[in-house]
């Protein structure tokens, strides 16, 4: 769905340049894809998506100048038009078809980026017992729409995603510290608004980290 190169230079290499340096090189790249494809009868849409938040972090001053300077630039372009998918729909792009589509994350194409590794799967095994105690529960007692609408929150909160992308040895052990410490205290507080003991092994470490990733591990590069 999107152009890899072009999203990450804006999620890693461009939050060490200049911002005008970073929107010139990003403006000519997309020229050079423009040239490249000028032979091409389909529409030409170029995709640049990534991770909405996690960037700007790492920019000079959040990333304003650049922004400013990226979309100054590209809306005065003689020959690039900024759009959205649902714009260029209603101006008659025809969209491709795709011959495939692969599930899992646009890193490694897979979902290894939430299971598989050990200390992810760790995680997974806490979660899923928990989620037999949650179940079982709900069957067995009967609670007020207030209380079960908390309880429900308590169990979306444990089954969030981002936990299992933390756990791992390729992340920063600060960073994962800080997760897997509150993943377990979440599925802590499940088991106590059930009424249920909480189990001895959401006492013990579930991931260590120790890698030296880019940008804290809040992102990564497509791939």
């Amino acid at each position: 769905f999107r152009d890899d190169g072009l999203s990450d230079l804006i999620g890693f290499t461009y939050t060490k340049w200049g911002a005008d340096d970073a929107v010139d090189d990003f403006i000519n790249h997309l020229l050079t894809i423009k040239s490249s494809t000028e032979d091409d009868e389909k529409d030409r849409v170029v995709s640049v998506i990534l991770d909405g938040e996690n960037a700007w972090e790492y920019y000079s001053y959040n990333g304003y100048y650049f922004l400013e300077a990226l979309y100054r630039r590209l809306a005065g372009h003689p020959e690039l038009e900024l759009t959205t998918f649902s714009e260029s729909l209603e101006d008659n792009v025809e969209p491709a078809e795709l011959p495939k589509l692969v599930a899992g994350s646009w890193v490694y194409g897979s979902f290894s980026t939430w299971i598989g590794d050990p200390d992810k799967n760790r995680g997974w095994d806490l979660l899923s017992e928990a989620k037999h105690v949650f179940d079982k529960v709900m069957l067995e007692k009967e609670f007020d729409s207030e209380t079960e609408l908390a309880l429900l929150r308590q169990l979306a909160i444990c089954e969030g995603s981002d936990w299992f992308w933390w756990f791992g040895d390729y992340n920063s052990a600060d960073s994962v510290s800080d997760f897997e410490r509150l993943f377990r205290l979440h599925l802590s507080n499940l088991y106590q608004m059930l009424g249920e003991e909480v189990p001895q092994n959401l006492s013990q470490t579930v991931s260590q980290g120790g890698g030296g990733i880019e940008q804290g591990g809040t992102m990564r590069r497509g791939g």
